[in-house]
């Protein structure tokens, strides 16, 4: 039996969340404020999107544009708003830190992850910026929680970053490559055969959910196209 790819959706909204639940998304990523490359929503949004849909939310743990933590203030922000969310109930979380050289900032992550008392993480696209990918990896390697990667494989999207991702995927088991590898960043239909040839089975939309761009809905059809890609090729490939 060959497992189902999973399909995860960026939710503003409540609306956002519904519509991609009937599309057959598996999980959300809840954010708002795209044009700071989505930031945490406020807990009020969490609780509704938690209320409205079955299929569970990974929020966002971002106060700012741009990769760094804030510094000492602003990880205090964030460490209470991990506190307000954990209240709301929120089991799952996205966050990624990286220091001004492009490495890993370690300690904001250990702080933050610290306050995530276990829940599971996903490590984000700061992961495409950084100076070293294979070091930011092993450098995170046995944190709590930490069980996948969001990842276009290059900073200008999954077509720069095909080879990286196909070659990071071959590597899964090493250590800082037991997490799931979950492609997002420019992904489109077309990309999806070859990497769920690559063992690749975690896929993250955002602006391929919304024909109608940034200022409008999630669309029902768009996802379930989606869903409809990942398992007719992941059938494929178990029958292949």
């Amino acid at each position: 039996m060959s497992m189902r790819a999973v399909l995860e959706v960026i939710a503003l909204d409540v609306e956002d969340a519904v519509a991609a639940q009937a599309g057959g998304a598996d999980r959300l990523e809840l954010v708002t404020d795209m044009a700071a490359d989505g930031l945490t929503p406020s807990a009020r949004t969490v609780a509704g999107i938690r209320a409205a849909v079955d299929i569970p939310p990974r929020v966002m743990l971002r106060l700012a544009d741009g990769f760094g933590a804030g510094g000492a203030r602003g990880l205090d922000r964030l460490v209470g708003v991990v506190g307000e969310l954990r209240a709301a109930g929120v089991e799952e979380f996205v966050l990624g830190f990286l220091d001004p050289r492009g490495g890993v900032d370690l300690a904001a992550v250990e702080r933050v992850v610290g306050e995530l008392d276990g829940c599971r993480w996903t490590f984000h696209r700061a992961i495409d910026r950084a100076a070293d990918r294979d070091a930011l990896r092993k450098r995170l390697d046995g944190l709590p929680g930490l069980d996948t990667y969001l990842t276009a494989g290059a900073a200008s999207g999954v077509d720069d970053g095909l080879s990286t991702l196909i070659a990071e995927a071959a590597r899964g088991g090493e250590p800082g490559y037991e997490q799931q590898i979950m492609v997002g960043g420019g992904l489109r239909l077309d990309h999806v055969p070859a990497l769920l040839a690559e063992g690749i089975d975690a896929f993250h939309i955002g602006g391929a959910a919304r024909p109608g761009g940034w200022d409008g809905p999630v669309s029902v059809a768009a996802v379930a196209e989606w869903r409809a890609v990942l398992d007719g090729a992941a059938v494929r490939q178990s029958a292949g």
